[in-house]
């Protein structure tokens, strides 16, 4: 038998997000005994998502990395990669690209960046600073894995890196877990999202949404719920809309779930209004739990949603045009059920987690040898 392939993964931290719980399906997802997998965090880890890893061989080490620039976190870095020498260094996303250096001068033979979205500090991709710094580093890096043929093009047009090298390879979700409800639906309908409540996320755009909607249909109050499942420092703010319109007690804040499958199988409408997007995890597991998606025409969304198919595409901050979105599913339980079940058979179909663990396979193989 072959020795495993020791595989570096290195991203700014681990915790609950769509990039992480992607590399959770991915190491979970391949053969057992085929790779070894080192996980490192340029600034710490959450215990509890870390259990959601299936074997326990799987290493993870946090570098504590302190705001700005920190060059404790190359040495350390550095003794890491002497120490575990793998054969294959793959970063994910802007914060953890310059660390490809290390990687060139530790003698790493396969060397993979994976760019997943954007953040609040580049929305569309056009800081001139940040795609300086992606072609600089990017000279160590030899082969780019862009998640959405938005994100592709970006990197080859924009940034400048030669095409040969860049692969695009959409996230894969399992059909299993992610399925829709047996049980019937019944009353409140509920409109939900799930993801971290920051500001990219744009939640309070669907708050905003939701009271517009009771607001002009009084019909509405108490047939409809609003679910938002997810923390981060835009519930305080998402909280405040909807107490100010006295609706908070239409509303549910789940937090942070360890169910996501069970809490998007509650729903019957799912909403996505990012600023940005890569390729979103979120929409692939709405998808195949049979919801309709109503999300903002941004990144890769609409590589993922056919507008009038299997969901809706509205303008990124259209708070009326995704008022009139979610009154016309409300009032029309035919085309949600007709648009959820066209979601479903799409994600069957283009992106299953078997093809993308398999086409990551083939890639790492490659470059370990």
């Amino acid at each position: 038998m072959h020795a495993p392939i020791t595989v570096m993964h290195a991203l700014f931290r681990f915790g609950i997000g769509g990039l992480e719980n992607g590399l959770v399906n991915l190491i979970n997802g391949f053969p057992a005994g085929r790779y070894r997998h080192v996980i490192v965090c340029l600034d710490d880890f959450d215990p509890e998502f870390a259990r959601r890893l299936e074997s326990a061989d799987v290493e993870i080490h946090a570098l504590h990395k302190r705001p700005g620039q920190d060059p404790r976190v190359w040495l350390r870095m550095w003794r890491l990669l002497r120490e575990v020498r793998p054969q294959v260094l793959h970063t994910r996303n802007f914060a953890s690209l310059e660390l490809q250096v290390l990687g060139v001068l530790a003698g790493v033979h396969g060397r993979v960046h994976g760019e997943h979205g954007w953040d609040m500090q580049d929305l569309n991709g056009s800081n001139r600073k940040y795609r300086l710094a992606r072609r600089v580093f990017g000279a160590c890096v030899q082969c780019f894995i862009a998640l959405s043929k938005d994100l592709q093009r970006y990197l080859v047009e924009d940034v400048g890196i030669a095409g040969h090298k860049v692969r695009q390879i959409y996230n894969g979700v399992d059909t299993e877990r992610f399925r829709p409800t047996s049980s019937p639906r019944v009353a409140p309908l509920v409109i939900g999202t799930v993801g971290r409540m920051k500001a990219v996320k744009n939640q309070t755009l669907l708050c905003q949404a939701f009271i517009e909607l009771l607001k002009h249909r009084p019909d509405l109050v108490g047939a409809v719920r609003l679910r938002l499942v997810g923390d981060g420092p835009l519930r305080q703010e998402c909280e405040a809309l909807l107490g100010a319109a006295d609706l908070r007690q239409h509303a549910d804040f789940r937090g942070d779930s360890a169910q996501v499958a069970d809490d998007l199988r509650d729903m019957d409408i799912f909403v996505l209004p990012s600023l940005a997007e890569g390729i979103s995890n979120t929409i692939l597991e709405a998808m195949a739990s049979g919801l309709p998606v109503i999300a903002s025409a941004v990144g890769g969304n609409p590589e993922l949603v056919m507008d009038g198919r299997t969901g809706a595409l509205i303008e990124s901050g259209d708070v009326t045009r995704l008022t009139t979105t979610l009154a016309r599913y409300v009032d029309n339980p035919d085309m949600r059920r007709e648009h959820g079940l066209a979601a479903r058979a799409a994600v069957t179909e283009r992106f299953s987690l078997a093809r993308m663990i398999a086409t990551y396979d083939q890639i790492y193989r490659e470059l370990a040898a």
